[in-house]
């Protein structure tokens, strides 16, 4: 069986579940809420570009293995297909921490569907795994990089997971935890 790539897509969707939620910066003919099964959201990439440096190192969101993760779903038209797909590499695959991969998504509709995401690299030295609440709060208060601070990061994706409907107790203790820290 043939591993399947964005060029085998017929339709083009794309999965977005922390920063691409709501900075999507590519054309898109329709947004909607779905799941990615296989996959769950996890703050398990260190950032040494985005929201952090080499030597103040932040934490962003990866797909990480096991599970589903819900987000949204972008269908990209035929005519904005090759510019969507050259901008998402040039923003997802700067280090390579990110896997380009299709997976499985179901839309609210119940509709089923191919999608285009980025995954995290087990393998690579940026994938920092498992994180605690308190490691994360102490990694990702101060950091920042070319995108702006870590915390403005988590903050978003924690609100943009609320809007979506969804109860992540991990993302509300860091989000609590992360502005106990800002006040302090």
């Amino acid at each position: 069986m043939r591993k399947l790539t964005v060029e085998h897509m017929p339709d083009l969707w794309v999965f977005g579940y922390a920063s691409l939620m709501w900075r999507p910066d590519f054309q898109y003919a329709h947004r909607t809420r779905a799941t990615l099964f296989g996959y769950h959201r996890a703050l398990c990439i260190t950032s040494y570009e985005h929201r952090g440096t080499r030597q103040r190192p932040g934490l962003v969101m990866g797909l990480d293995r096991g599970g589903s993760c819900v987000g949204i779903a972008y269908q990209v038209t035929q005519d904005d297909r090759h510019a969507a797909i050259a901008y998402l590499r040039e923003r997802e695959l700067i280090t390579h921490v990110y896997k380009e991969v299709v997976g499985h998504i179901r839309l609210d509709d119940g509709s089923k569907h191919l999608a285009l995401t980025y995954v995290a690299d087990q393998d690579h030295e940026q994938y920092a795994g498992k994180v605690d609440v308190q490691t994360a709060v102490e990694r990702v208060h101060g950091a920042v990089g070319r995108a702006g601070p870590n915390e403005d990061y988590v903050l978003n994706t924690s609100a943009h997971i609320r809007e979506l409907g969804i109860r992540d107790h991990w993302m509300e203790d860091l989000e609590s935890r992360l502005r106990q820290a800002m006040a302090s």
